[in-house]
């Protein structure tokens, strides 16, 4: 068995599409991890060269180290972070990361959610959570967010792209995830396997530059 082969057998443990893949949202979820790490143990050992079975499977059980460390950093989900400092530990700590600065008030930001709670289990490597804006007013000094929604990507602990508002998901509602999904990639943060103070502080992103609605924090 080559290593490639091994390593394919180990993405089955974090890539949700493959059939025989652990459902992270089973309340089961740990037997099934053992299961699948069983069958897959199962399968290289019955390669007959020795020494490649044996490579084969520290690199299974390196693989099940790392994800275990990715779930245990609530990878493949969708949450929410409420400190400041966390945040800011959360996006410098994380190879890859997307954060949706959001706000209550603002319709946009729960269609945002919808989306983003969507492609979080896809994109096992890559933390997905989000921000309510009012508890963190100094990083929405830092990074300059005015417009609701806001979605940066932070790749190796540095800002590497933002999506302002929906204009580059065809400024419209309804657009698919699959419209939000390929922006997300252009910046190269999910990876596929295989103004003066009296300015108001945040504004809707809509559809119309006439019809933005101010909202002053």
């Amino acid at each position: 068995m080559s290593s490639s082969r091994a390593a394919t057998l180990a993405s089955r443990l974090v890539d949700p599409n493959v059939k025989g893949s652990r459902n992270r949202r089973d309340d089961s979820e740990d037997e099934d991890e053992d299961a699948i790490f069983a069958e897959l143990e199962e399968e290289i050992e019955n390669d007959s060269n020795s020494s490649i079975r044996e490579h084969a499977l520290q690199l299974l059980k390196n693989e099940m180290s790392r994800v275990k460390d990715l779930q245990a950093n609530e990878h493949g989900t969708y949450g929410e972070i409420s400190d400041e400092k966390e945040v800011i530990r959360t996006t410098a700590r994380e190879k890859r990361c997307v954060v949706h600065f959001y706000h209550t008030n603002f319709k946009r930001c729960e269609i945002m959610d919808k989306h983003l709670a969507k492609l979080a289990p896809k994109y096992f490597n890559t933390r997905f959570f989000r921000v309510f804006v009012e508890n963190i007013p100094w990083l929405v000094e830092k990074l300059s967010i005015q417009v609701l929604p806001c979605v940066i990507c932070f790749v190796g602990g540095v800002t590497a792209d933002r999506l302002v508002g929906f204009e580059e998901l065809g400024n419209s509602d309804s657009f698919d995830t699959a419209a939000l999904e390929l922006r997300l990639a252009t910046s190269g943060v999910i990876q596929k396997a295989s103004t003066s103070r009296s300015d108001p502080l945040f504004r809707v992103a809509s559809k119309k530059k006439d019809d933005e609605d101010d909202f002053d924090l």
